[in-house]
């Protein structure tokens, strides 16, 4: 369905077969195409892209809001167009922090655990309500999630790392400075991209100053937070809860010292993989190559020079 909008500008080549995550596969796959469209993103792209492997290659088209495994300066030289799709997910993703919300404040993981155990445990969970959350990001993702809490009576606070950004549509949040929000809210919830500015955003100094009973939900990308730092602090228990992102995809984890802490909360990378928003987020990556082709470029991630 998605690759329809593109039967009229040319001969093209769909690959469904794994393989993308190695080198020289990927370079026999791109050949001599002008347009790539690419998921899930592979490191190696864009240096394929662009240097003489891909010499016709004028467009990157990804599968998603991050841009954090395509080098956009070297894209831009080279006068390679790269697009993603924000937003695409938004709403799927910020169910699935609420969902986690809910699991750590009602201790779900840890009753199942029990039960499956043989124990009966008694102990009262926590109610969402008058627990207040923070998201740290208020694009898309950030702001629905502000929208979907509010029915659970919570005070919002919200802090963002671009200068005047403010929480979209319907959402009510109290904007602060990020010490303030780590400092009084009980969910600190992550929605950054991951980039050379925000990586490591939440190291050791800003995670102490969370609350001991505070819980940090990452929904965005594992390297937002400073590994060690994250595991020292759940070990001496200064925080709750983390819900980690996993390890790349064909990674072996079970060495991962992150697995071997029972207060996480662990699920693959695919809150916001849903059919509805995997069938239009490939759709839109489509359509992309097809507007820019029609010169009418859209959700540019880097432009060439010159535009």
């Amino acid at each position: 369905m998605a690759e329809a909008p593109l039967k009229n500008d040319g001969p093209g080549a769909r690959f469904t077969e794994r393989g993308a995550d190695q080198e020289a596969t990927l370079i026999e796959r791109i050949g001599d195409a002008d347009a790539v469209r690419q998921h899930p993103r592979p490191r190696a792209l864009h240096r394929i892209a662009c240097s003489p492997p891909a010499p016709s290659c004028v467009i990157i088209s990804i599968w998603g809001a991050g841009t954090d495994n395509v080098d956009l300066v070297a894209c831009k030289a080279r006068g390679v167009t790269v697009t993603n799709t924000p937003g695409v997910n938004a709403h799927a993703l910020a169910e699935h922090t609420i969902a986690l919300m809910l699991a750590v404040t009602r201790r779900i993981p840890a009753m199942d655990r029990d039960v499956r155990a043989g124990q009966w445990p008694r102990g009262a969970p926590d109610p969402a309500r008058g627990q207040d959350p923070g998201p740290v990001g208020l694009g898309a993702i950030g702001s629905r999630v502000a929208v979907l809490a509010k029915p659970f009576g919570m005070r919002m606070l919200a802090t963002t790392f671009g200068a005047g950004q403010r929480p979209r549509g319907r959402a009510r949040a109290q904007h602060v400075p990020v010490e303030q929000l780590l400092r009084e809210s009980d969910i600190v919830s992550l929605h950054l991209r991951l980039s050379a500015d925000t990586t490591g955003y939440l190291g050791k100094e800003r995670l102490a100053m969370m609350k001991p009973t505070a819980f940090l939900i990452n929904t965005a990308r594992g390297g937002l937070v400073d590994k060690q730092a994250l595991i020292d602090a759940v070990r001496d228990k200064r925080i709750s809860r983390r819900r980690p992102r996993c390890l790349p995809r064909g990674a072996d984890s079970s060495g991962d010292p992150l697995l071997a802490l029972p207060e996480l909360v662990l699920t693959p990378h695919n809150g916001g993989m849903t059919r509805e928003v995997i069938d239009n987020g490939v759709l839109r990556a489509v359509e992309n190559i097809q507007l820019f082709l029609d010169g009418k470029p859209r959700d540019l991630a880097a432009p060439p020079p010159g535009r």
